[in-house]
This record gives structure tokens, sequence and C-alpha cells, in this order.
């Protein structure tokens, strides 16, 4: 399957985000290929220069971590890497400083991920080395002590970051006992207890064919690519043994304190959103623009931060994740005006559910929102992450040709109806910092 998508950069785009681009529109077409295994890529093929840039990744992530091993994703991620096949833990990670191959995973609530990026040059040694990685990875004794002995650390660390245990407090009060309340990277006596037995297990129940998303962007064509993916994916097992995850709604209205003797409070709030799939997710988005999604033009912005100095960086995120549609706002602010903060984040909020935004906050999004959206592609690395994040997200290979005239085509009303249903609810509020006098 073939599709030629046309990005359109604008001379006001580029000038207020100080971004030397050319200013005439760049054609990219994205190739649909299917290897003789029957594994699928979206590719773009670009021999401007001479690298082959990989992205991928696994349905499922950590929140198929079993209840008592949380962190093993996490884990993981560290340890693919780390020794495979017949080469150990050194012997792996000289090759690929050698040849200046690029390998990493990393995990998500609902996703595993790898990505490989090398030269043409040496791209047989690059596939086959992310092939041992994941079809043959050892995870030996010490290789595993040392990565877990930088989890726990950071594990340590996070007990005393305000904003670590905001994230924390955020997730629990919002979604209680399912898999998403679970910090991603586990507890201390969680990673603790996994072993290279654990690491085994995971790997034989989550990578496998049927589960799996693959972009891939450079100088590499169509033919070749078939060989490749059936190279590196080709031997993993046909279907993923993932356990079935309930849909949950984020709790609303909810309040919570994490005592913290620290000068600042760190803020979160959240609540009920919708999921990519809801017809309404694009009004919802321009909403989470108009209210703090927006760095600079954002009415968090400019009432917490340009009209009363109170936090230097506020702002919210939708965050759909697959079981799940949430919101989070966040702030950090003195100790002793931290009501005050809270108050007029819950204040802006009802007011969007309730009027949703003015005429001209609409134009203003829909400009920034379509003019910025080029700036997804202006590499091979992004371009990658962005056909990848499309295909986790059902959105179909023709997504970037329609993705601006969705935007172009949402009205007013559409925009209220979809803040009323994300913030029509009281948030939930958290904080971490001193006790309120």
């Amino acid at each position: 399957m073939l599709r030629t998508l046309s990005l359109a950069l604008s001379f006001g785009a580029i000038m207020s985000l100080a971004v030397a681009m050319p200013s005439r529109a760049r054609a990219i077409e994205i190739q649909e290929v299917t290897s003789p295994k029957g594994i699928t890529a979206w590719l773009v093929e670009d021999d401007t220069v001479p690298i082959v840039n990989m992205q991928f990744a696994f349905r499922g992530g950590s929140v198929q971590d079993p209840a008592d091993k949380s962190g093993l994703a996490n884990l993981a991620s560290g340890l693919l890497d780390e020794g495979a096949g017949d080469l150990d833990s050194k012997a792996f990670q000289t090759r690929l400083d050698n040849l200046n191959i690029k390998l990493s995973f990393d995990t998500g609530r609902d996703a595993f991920y790898g990505s490989m990026k090398t030269l043409t040059a040496n791209a047989d040694e690059a596939f086959n080395l992310t092939k041992l990685a994941l079809t043959e990875p050892r995870f030996d004794d010490e290789p595993v002590a040392r990565i877990k002995a930088q989890i726990l650390s950071k594990l340590r660390s996070d007990e005393t970051d305000p904003n670590e245990l905001a994230r924390r407090a955020w997730a629990k009060t919002l979604f209680g006992d399912h898999p998403y309340a679970r910090t991603g990277d586990g507890t201390e006596e969680s990673v603790e207890e996994l072993t290279g037995a654990d690491l085994k297990g995971f790997a034989e129940r989550n990578l496998a064919r049927d589960n799996l998303v693959v972009a891939v962007v450079g100088a590499i064509d169509a033919e070749t690519l078939k060989g490749r993916l059936d190279e590196v994916f080709g031997d993993l097992p046909e279907k993923a043994d993932l356990k079935p995850i309930a849909d949950v709604t984020a709790a609303a209205g909810k309040t919570a304190h994490v005592d913290l003797p620290v000068p600042q409070t760190s803020i979160r709030l959240g609540g009920p959103g919708i999921k990519r799939d809801d017809p309404d997710f694009i009004p919802a988005y321009i909403a989470d623009h108009i209210l703090g999604g927006g760095t600079f033009s954002s009415r968090f912005y400019r009432e917490i931060r340009e009209e009363r100095g109170l936090a230097y960086s506020v702002g919210t995120s939708l965050v759909p994740f697959d079981h799940a549609g949430v919101w989070v706002g966040a702030a950090a602010t003195r100790a002793d005006a931290a009501q005050e903060a809270v108050d007029l984040m819950v204040k802006e909020v009802k007011d969007m559910a309730e009027n949703g935004p003015t005429d001209e906050e609409l134009a203003d999004a829909k400009s920034y929102l379509t003019g910025n959206y080029a700036l997804r592609f202006d590499s091979s690395g992004k371009i990658a992450k962005q056909l990848l994040a499309i295909q986790l997200d059902h959105l179909g290979i023709d997504y970037v040709d329609k993705r601006n005239e969705l935007i172009n085509a949402v009205t007013r009303e559409d925009v209220q109806r979809a803040a009323k249903r994300v913030y029509g609810e009281p948030p939930s509020v958290i904080t971490v910092g001193p006790a309120a006098s």
C-alpha cells in the first residue's frame, strides 16, 4: 500500500518556532510492507543519508507485569541489549559501540518499545544484533544485578522527589487497584525479587509477532526490508500470551496529599478523559491545547504564570491509554501559594467545561496545531516514531493526510461538547509538599 503525504510548512509557523526548515512542501511516501512470514511494517524510503532507523513496539507494556512482579517490563528493557546469543554483556555492548549502532528498549504502560539506528554499511550486523536481543537474550547474573542496582537507586531517589511522588499519587488516586495505578518502575521490594527466570518468562510471553508494530525510515527499499523483517522478527513466537486488561474509568473529585518537607508544593489534577478512538478526541485535544497544552498561549499559563507568577511551569495533557481515557494538569509553586494555584486551576477547568473556548482561542489553536504538525517529521527518527504511534493508535496509513483536515473541521460547538465530557466532573487534586498550616 502506498500513500503520498504532503506536509506544507508555513513561513509563520517556522519563524515563530525558530526552526530552519524548507518552506516548500515535502512529499513523503509511506509504503505498507509485508514480509513472507506475514510481518508488516510501514516504510519511508529516504536515501538522503546512508542511515536506517527502525522503531518497533509490542503491545502489552507494564500493565502485563504480574501484580507481585511490578517493574518486570522495565527491568527487561534495560537488559535485552546486555548480552544475547554467544555474546556476553561486554561483547554485545562493544559490538554496538564499535559499529556506532544505536539499540535501545523502553516500556510504557500499554506497549514495550525498541529502537535501532545504523549506518547502512553496518546494517547486516545491526539487524542481527537486534534479532539476538529479541530472540536470544541472556539475562546473565552480572548485568541483571547491575541494572537492578541502577533501578533501585532511582527508586530510592524517587522517595524524595516531589514530582515523582505526585505522579505516583495521581495514578493511585485515579486508578485505585487497576494495573494503571502501579508504577512501571516497580517497587524496591518487587524489583529486588525479580530473577533471570522472570525475565525469560517476560520475553516468552510478551515478544511475539501478533502484537508487533514496526516503522522503518531510511536508506532501505521495500524488497530488502521484507527480508530484514523476517530476519529480525521471524523467529519470535507467533502469538503473545497477554492477560486481558479491564477498561477503567478514572476517579473524579478525590483529593490526596503527601507530606514532604520541601519549599515547593507539586500539584497534579486529573479526571476521566476519552480514549484515542473516541470521535470527540480531536475536539478534546483542541480544548486541552487551549486550557493548558499550549505552552505559552494556554489559559493555565496566562492565569497562573504570567498574571500571578505562581508557577514557572504549568500545563495539561490528555492521556489516552488503551484501557482508559484520562487528563492531567500539573504545576509546582511555593508552599504558601499552593491552594491559590489549585483554586485557579480548578476554576479554569470548570470554565472550559461550562463555556468552551472563545472564537479567537479556537482559531489560534487550529492555526498552531496545524502549522506545527510538520515539525514532527523533520528527521528520520521523528518520522519513524510518528508512524509507530499512528499504528499503535489504529489511525490508518492515511492519517497524516487527514489530520489537519480533521482539526480544521472542528467547530466551537464540537470543542464545547468535548470539553464538557472531559472536564465536566470535579477534578481529583493531588498535592505533594509541606502540610497545610
